[in-house]
């Protein structure tokens, strides 16, 4: 039986902190048997995740996937170094993306696509402090504004 939809995995909550999005992209991952075990039991870790563009190849680093607990000499390392499957006419998109401005690849969340591990990246450009203040500031603002009118129709005020 095949499996069908989306179950996320791991998500990068910080990364929409700090920074800001200007672009997704959906790219699979060239993994080995322990990590998809492993990814199955829903362990793997985003936090210091980036990916990088090297010789027209992207990489994913810094991911964590714990060793498998029934693996045995086979297991994996946990840290390495992991390759996205893109397509070239992205990989170039990107590439001169990076290139002419001061832009990243962040990972924001990894999941399985209809039974593939998939990976959502997003180039994105880092936010100064001033910046993470407004956003706050302007969230607060719209939670007290719907907060305000649901109180209104509920005719509390």
């Amino acid at each position: 039986m095949k499996e069908k939809g989306r179950k996320v995995i791991a998500t990068n909550r910080k990364a929409r902190h700090n920074y800001a999005v200007l672009e997704t992209f959906e790219a699979g991952v060239a993994l080995v048997g322990t990590e998809v075990k492993s990814l199955r039991e829903g362990k793997a870790s985003l936090v210091d995740a980036y990916a990088t563009i090297d010789d027209g190849e992207v990489w994913l680093r810094g991911l964590h996937i714990p060793e498998y607990g029934h693996g045995t000499w086979t297991n994996h390392s946990p840290r390495r170094t992991r390759k996205l499957l893109l397509h070239r006419r992205e990989i170039d998109k990107l590439t001169g993306k990076i290139k002419e401005s001061s832009q990243t690849l962040v990972p924001l969340s990894m999941y399985f696509a209809d039974g593939k591990v998939k990976v959502e990246l997003a180039l994105a450009k880092g936010k100064q402090d001033y910046d993470k203040r407004q956003d706050l500031a302007k969230r607060t603002a719209e939670r007290e504004v719907t907060r305000e009118l649901g109180r209104r129709i509920k005719g509390m005020r």
